[in-house]
């Protein structure tokens, strides 16, 4: 027997680092705005003779053999091992595998959660679906950072598709938008900056700020929230002036954030972008390096792309993606 689970990582379109518990509750109407794309993380399970359990990643090319007993002190590849341990899992071999780069900021180790929860759940014939599952999936990441997750990252990678993910007290809710996906789509240009970046890090001194009374921070976020608001006015509508406007402020009160959240660098690519006819850019996930994302007309995204790709040593790597409408996809071979 063996499971395959798949599940596509997001571009943040706003509202992010809001989504961190318990942030939202100070700002009335908080929500975040995500687009899941086609670079998605993949998690098989094939069963093993004995009851031993091996655990895989691809990605940085490590993988532990280990008793289940074993499993919750495992530094090697805590997050796996901790997922497996909480499934009650046996006598099985876990590999997986992610197609978006390390530390792109695009939630590729939330898509990974995902996938890994949902195969497990299959192994271990556990009827876990929605957010129940997306609990187990953060809280065991939370365990393994050491500081709080984000909300909305795991709801891209569960549902796909365009949507907003209100931050209700209680239970936030993901409402999906009424946005053609390939307009958007053919609206992006996405690409690796060539610089990882460390958001638990960021999101940590930034929750910390906030928590201890920094007005400034406070402010940002009152900024933050309502830009998503003003985001999602305008896709919903199509005005893709209106978003790429909204896009601008965005980065704007990110920047203001932390010192950290924009470089050199990733300053001199958006100028590029920009002088080739993009309207708005901003840095995936909380900054500092990784990925970073353009909005251009139609018209434009061919020179927005070649300015990116050029430049020597300053170059951007493209992302060729789809705006993603499946979420979450578990099979038995």
């Amino acid at each position: 027997m063996r499971i395959s689970a798949s599940a596509p990582t997001r571009i943040d379109l706003a509202g992010g680092t809001i989504d961190i518990w318990p942030l939202y509750l100070f700002h009335a109407g908080a929500q975040t705005l995500n687009a899941a794309i086609s670079l998605r993380a993949r998690a098989w399970i094939e069963k093993r003779p004995d009851e031993r359990i091996e655990l895989v990643s691809e990605d940085i090319d490590k993988q532990e053999n280990l008793s289940f007993d074993q499993l919750p002190a495992d530094q090697t590849l805590p997050l796996l091992a901790k997922l497996a341990h909480r499934f009650g899992a046996h006598g099985m071999r876990l590999t997986t595998r992610g197609e978006s780069p390390a530390g792109a900021g695009i939630a590729g180790s939330s898509a990974l959660n995902v996938a890994v929860c949902g195969a497990l759940a299959a192994f271990t014939n556990q009827d876990i679906k929605g957010e129940a599952l997306l609990d187990i999936a953060k809280d065991v990441e939370a365990q393994v950072i050491k500081v709080p997750t984000g909300l909305q990252d795991y709801r891209p990678a569960l549902y796909g598709g365009i949507a907003a993910v209100e931050l209700h007290p209680g239970q936030p809710k993901r409402v999906a938008l009424d946005v053609d996906p390939r307009e958007l789509e053919r609206r992006i240009v996405l690409c690796y900056t060539g610089e990882p970046r460390n958001s638990g890090t960021n999101n940590w001194d930034i929750t910390k700020r906030h928590i201890d009374g920094d007005k400034h921070i406070f402010d940002c976020f009152e900024r933050i929230r309502d830009t998503a608001a003003a985001m999602r006015e305008a896709l919903t509508r199509g005005n893709w002036d209106a978003t790429a406007a909204a896009l601008a402020a965005e980065w704007e009160n990110r920047k203001r954030l932390a010192p950290g959240v924009t470089t050199p660098a990733i300053d001199g690519l958006i100028a590029r972008a920009m002088a080739a006819g993009a309207k708005a850019a901003k840095v995936c996930g909380a900054g500092g390096g990784g990925c970073m994302f353009c909005l251009a007309e139609p018209r434009d995204v061919a020179a927005v792309r070649e300015a990116l790709a050029g430049g020597g040593n300053g170059a951007a790597r493209i992302l060729d993606f789809r705006i993603e409408t499946t979420g979450l996809d578990v099979s038995r071979e």
